[in-house]
């Protein structure tokens, strides 16, 4: 039934006996950075790449402050814990979402709500959030609590899915009229812009992923932004163990993070952000031809929502039902051509299974047909 599109798609990346979905492509500066890097013998947390990275990544989101760590998940807690999310507290978010989304809220000791998804974006839907919120919520002096189980609501985490931006502006609009702060899960979605202005600056925090699938690769690596430079000192602070700055004396003035990225993956980052736009073109170039393909198939293919530019990180067609789309992930893998389904619900997962959770028709219909195809930078 598929193996027209199996071909095409092996067509776009010839020369492959396997295609994986996202492969890392370095054909910058990155050896030249990285062997710079060991040969100054600053390996570790502290080095030039590092200041480099930060700088240059400020430079091209456009957020006033960029503080660099360890992973995205890293970023994601410290996000949270700069927003001053904590034991006891909620923080709404997405049920469709990467798991290291609900993890993080957990790492603060507070407990995710989990919302419907908005079928334009596959991101967190603003017509969930305000119902969930006009239904549950009230206002106290300057903070929201939950009527229903007494908490604090202490942060909005929504995920721009798979590099596609959510509707930021309405969903900021409705959580500031809560009192609650959002943070950006812009872990995927390094490159996209809505209304001209990056993802991850429109909410007090927001926070990327350089994993090795990631658009940007350093290895493993993440990234705190804000606007706010209050919150962006306090954030390099924090993820460096929350050290006073003495030339030897070893002072702590709070609890901090060892969350720091060491400068030989901050090096490979600064090769891989030089080429960033090209890599840019190039996949939204192969977003077009996908488009153009599947349009004629008859099959549902995920384009970037009205007044976004996305990154297009991964590319995803949208099948009929669950049956279809298993047997499209059967028959693809079967012949070397790596797909993958979007992920499970949170709260269908056994430890955020008990948590408080709006209508999710939406999202589980998602969940059962949404499948990632091959998204690699295509070499040419």
């Amino acid at each position: 039934m598929f193996e027209s599109t199996i071909q095409f798609i092996k067509k776009l990346y010839p020369e492959q006996d396997f295609i994986p979905l996202h492969a890392p492509v370095f054909q910058g500066h990155e050896k030249q950075y990285v062997i710079e890097a060991i040969d100054s013998t600053f390996v570790s947390s502290v080095g030039a790449f590092v200041d480099k990275f930060e700088t240059d990544f400020s430079k091209y989101t456009g957020a006033r402050k960029a503080v660099v760590t360890g992973n995205g998940t890293a970023a994601l807690h410290a996000g949270l814990h700069l927003l001053g999310v904590g034991p006891g507290d909620e923080v709404l978010t997405q049920a469709l979402t990467f798991v290291a989304t609900a993890n993080a809220i957990s790492y603060c000791g507070a407990r995710p709500i989990f919302l419907d998804s908005d079928r334009v974006t596959m991101g967190l839907s603003p017509e969930s959030l305000e119902l969930f919120l006009s239904s549950n919520a009230e206002v106290r002096e300057d903070a929201c609590f939950n009527r229903k189980t007494g908490k604090r609501i202490a942060a909005c985490v929504p995920m721009h899915v798979f590099g596609h931006p959510v509707r930021i502006k309405e969903i900021i609009g409705i959580c500031d009229t809560y009192k609650i702060p959002v943070l950006e899960d812009a872990a995927e979605s390094l490159g996209s812009f809505f209304d001209g202005r990056h993802t991850g600056l429109f909410g007090k925090v927001g926070v990327f992923s350089f994993n090795g699938n990631k658009i940007l690769t350093s290895g493993g690596g993440g990234m705190i932004v804000t606007n706010d430079d209050v919150l962006g000192k306090r954030g390099k602070h924090i993820t460096t163990t929350a050290k006073i700055p003495h030339r030897w004396e070893f002072v702590h003035d709070e609890i901090g993070f060892n969350y720091r990225m060491p400068n030989l993956n901050a090096a490979l980052a600064c090769g891989q952000l030089e080429q960033l736009p090209s890599f840019i073109e190039n996949k939204r170039e192969t977003a077009l031809i996908y488009k153009d393909y599947f349009s004629k198939q008859g099959i549902n293919f995920f384009t970037e929502p009205p007044g976004a530019r996305s990154n297009y990180w991964l590319n995803a067609i949208i099948l009929e039902n669950r049956s279809e789309r298993d047997h499209f992930l059967e028959e693809t893998n079967k012949q070397g051509v790596m797909t993958r389904p979007i992920w499970s619900l949170m709260p269908d997962l056994a430890m955020y299974k008990d948590c408080q959770q709006s209508d999710l028709s939406i999202a589980r219909e998602l969940s059962e047909t949404v499948v990632n195809i091959p998204s690699s930078v295509r070499i040419r």
